[in-house]
């Protein structure tokens, strides 16, 4: 099916660069891990006045991948929080070169819930970003009331896969634009020497949301490429967003994901219709790993990047789907 970009609804205007105030909260070290600051933007009634959503960006993106669903969802009476990952954006390079599923679940736990003071939240998350969503709500149980997942990695239950009749190596299917994995996982070093400067690292991010094909054909114009490519001029950012894809190559974890079982909240399963990154059979595996879910929902003339690309549709589903929570806050029992 061939979705024509040139009928597909105007999407939300993108709020300037400083449009949203950025804070920074220092999280503690704990064992494997080194505490450091994350930066994050906080937005919407707080002090229990508005039902909390934590929206976790992948790679090669930062908080600012979600700047045309903030607003949005504030105005629906959600309370936001939108953190840049260890090491991404503008949160603190790790001392420690530790970056890995469960350090970045860590960090977050620890900023909504001992920081920020949450007992329980909604989590939004895609790419790098779904996959720390699902270690954290295994890892702290009871803590995620509820899940949105989009575009990335599903659970690793392979013998589930198996007797339902997948083939569990679509989980790894490389697809026609896969060699990054390889080259970030695998030969780095290679890498970061090609892009020695910053020009050449930010035309290597703004590659993947033009001509590479993870996003929609001219869903991001010039200005949008240059915002999403900002913070990734210095090698030390670079390098620190690579580190994830070389734990399939050895690098060392300061300890294993919580993937390997089924989820059991409620989770809206959502897809990019044209993510030439995640293969379309994520939305047979997620049909067998999500035991509770609303979907697969596949969203017309988005990519890989569906919560920028169509944020007319992906803030109506999260405002719905999380209503009921949010109801709750709003009239407390």
């Amino acid at each position: 099916m061939h979705y024509d970009l040139r009928l597909r609804p105007k999407q939300p205007e993108t709020p300037a660069a400083d449009a949203f105030t950025i804070h920074r909260s220092e999280v503690p070290p704990t064992p494997g891990r080194d505490g450091l600051t994350l930066a994050y933007v906080h937005e919407g009634p707080k002090g229990g006045a508005g039902y909390p959503l934590l929206l976790l960006h992948g790679y090669p993106e930062t908080k600012r991948i979600w700047w045309r669903n903030i607003a949005a969802l504030v105005a629906a009476g959600y309370e936001v929080i939108a953190p840049d990952l260890r090491g991404h954006g503008d949160s603190d390079l790790s001392r420690d070169d530790v970056y890995d599923i469960a350090a970045y679940s860590r960090d977050l736990y620890l900023l909504v819930h001992d920081v920020l003071g949450h007992q329980h939240i909604g989590v939004v998350g895609g790419d790098v970003g779904g996959a720390v969503a699902v270690d954290l709500l295994h890892r702290y149980p009871g803590f995620v009331d509820k899940l949105v997942f989009f575009d990335t990695v599903p659970p690793l239950v392979f013998d589930d896969y198996v007797a339902a009749g997948i083939d569990p190596g679509a989980i790894l299917n490389d697809g026609p634009t896969g060699d990054y994995r390889h080259r970030q996982g695998g030969t780095p070093d290679e890498l970061a020497a090609e892009l020695d400067t910053d020009d050449k690292r930010r035309r290597y991010i703004g590659e993947m949301y033009g001509h590479r094909l993870w996003a929609s054909p001219g869903t991001f114009n010039k200005a949008d490429v240059d915002f999403m490519t900002e913070p990734w001029g210095a090698e030390e950012r670079l390098r620190a967003g690579w580190a994830v894809y070389q734990l399939a190559y050895g690098r060392p974890s300061s300890e294993p994901p919580i993937m390997d079982r089924k989820v059991d909240i409620p989770t809206l399963i959502l897809y990019g219709m044209d993510d030439n990154v995640v293969s379309p059979e994520f939305v047979h595996l997620c049909e067998v790993a999500f035991t509770n879910r609303t979907g697969p929902v596949v969203l017309p003339g988005a990519g890989h990047f569906l919560q920028w690309e169509r944020a007319d549709l992906f803030n109506a589903l999260v405002i719905a789907f999380f209503g009921d929570l949010r109801v709750l806050y709003e009239r407390p029992v």
